[in-house]
């Protein structure tokens, strides 16, 4: 089956399904983070080790992502998907049915390692159904699905969790996934790949021997993620105890601004789409994000209102390159590595985010938030010659081939 043998509408129901799938699979790997107040009050954990569980399947999931990449690039995205939101569902109902936090807590860690399998394989499925001239948007589509995983888990676990305790907020996640590996396994179609034996030598190849294109986008994003690490972290602590909001104010500004980094990823793969360029939009916003952590770091410092409109801002650009660094990746590596492609990007950047928080708390109670905001500028100030603009893969991203 060829890309062009599908009509629009399956595609896009392609897209729907990675959307899902990894939106589902963030409920568990994002959403165990609302169980805090409930892990702290009822069952008697200080804020450090309810900290901990809530970190415990984002922890998992960094280890497996190379290797659910690797799967993809033998298996194909439907066994990934279905079996990865199978064991996902299965680890989220044994958690929920443990009887102590030290099992519960094993169960979190096995859980963020199946979750980890919707990242590469719904990117490839995205990349994959649709023609280049769609992908930047269909990508920017398919990255909001962590904020959406956010805002999911956030309006539903807490409420379970007063009525219900940790194991019944747990069955939430268990549910959406399970429910996820079903329609996977009934709906999700592999897109098209001549078989290995058939393949060019080109496609098999290594796509990191011989160039470094493919490294210099890890590296580039590694450096754009530090930035968004500090504003998703400290962007609602920053508004209550330096810009003396009240939480509720805090938290509704939070969600905006997670709404804005949705459509800023959106808005980033329709303009590459246009432009016709996945790398050379990735460089323009290195330049943003430099510009706008520097000016919220001095309108913080001046104790300017205009600060909150610049973390606004911030928080829309600094998430903007996501999509198009995963959509360049996939067409640069290919049909047969960039599963794998996918998990290093993956995992340098959850690494990084893992790294950069505590060190920029640390930087912030030293030198305050004005400080931690203009050292931040310098990552992208970083990233800019590290975009391989040269070899933008736009124009050369060619048809899937046809078994």
């Amino acid at each position: 089956m060829s890309r062009s043998s599908i009509g629009p509408a399956r595609r896009w129901s392609m897209l729907a399904l990675a959307l899902s799938s990894t939106m589902f699979a963030n409920v568990f790997i994002n959403g165990v983070a609302f169980l805090i107040p409930t892990l702290h009050a009822e069952l008697g954990l200080d804020l450090a080790q309810a900290g901990l569980m809530a970190t415990l399947p984002s922890f998992g999931m960094v280890m497996t992502l190379i290797g659910w990449g690797y799967a993809v690039d033998r298996l194909g995205e439907r066994v990934v998907l279905s079996v990865g939101s199978a064991l996902t569902a299965a680890a989220a109902f044994a958690a929920a049915s443990a009887d102590t936090l030290l099992s519960v807590g094993v169960f979190l860690f096995l859980g963020g390692m199946a979750a980890a399998s919707s990242n590469a394989a719904s990117g490839r499925l995205v990349v994959g159904w649709f023609p280049p001239h769609q992908r930047g948007l269909v990508m920017g589509i398919r990255q909001t699905a962590v904020p959406l995983g956010v805002g999911l888990g956030a309006l539903v676990i807490p409420r379970l969790a007063e009525s219900h305790g940790v194991s019944g907020a747990l069955l939430f996640p268990a549910v959406v996934c399970a429910v996820s590996a079903v329609i996977c396994a009934l709906w999700v179609l592999d897109p098209p790949r001549l078989p290995r034996a058939q393949a060019p030598a080109a496609e098999l190849a290594n796509p990191y021997r011989g160039t470094a294109t493919l490294t210099r986008i890890h590296a580039t994003s590694v450096l754009l993620v530090v930035p968004q690490a500090l504003v998703w972290t400290f962007t609602l602590t920053w508004l209550i105890t330096d810009r003396d909001w009240s939480p509720t104010s805090a938290g509704i500004l939070v969600g905006t601004a997670q709404l804005l980094g949705a459509c800023g990823r959106i808005a980033a793969g329709y303009w590459s789409d246009r432009l016709g360029q996945r790398l050379r939009p990735i460089r323009s916003i290195a330049w943003a994000a430099a510009a706008t952590m520097a000016l919220l770091g001095l309108t913080d410092w001046l104790d300017s209102g205009i600060s909150i409109g610049f973390m606004l801002v911030a928080s829309a650009i600094t998430v903007a390159d996501n999509g198009l660094a995963f959509t360049a990746i996939a067409e640069i590596a290919g049909p047969f590595w960039s599963g794998r492609a996918l998990g290093a990007q993956n995992t340098s950047q959850h690494l990084t985010s893992a790294i950069a928080a505590p060190l920029f708390g640390g930087l912030i109670g030293i030198a305050g938030y004005p400080v931690a905001f203009a050292v931040c500028a310098l990552f992208p100030l970083a990233a800019i010659p590290l975009v391989p603009v040269d070899a933008d893969p736009f124009n050369r991203a060619a048809p899937a081939a046809t078994p």
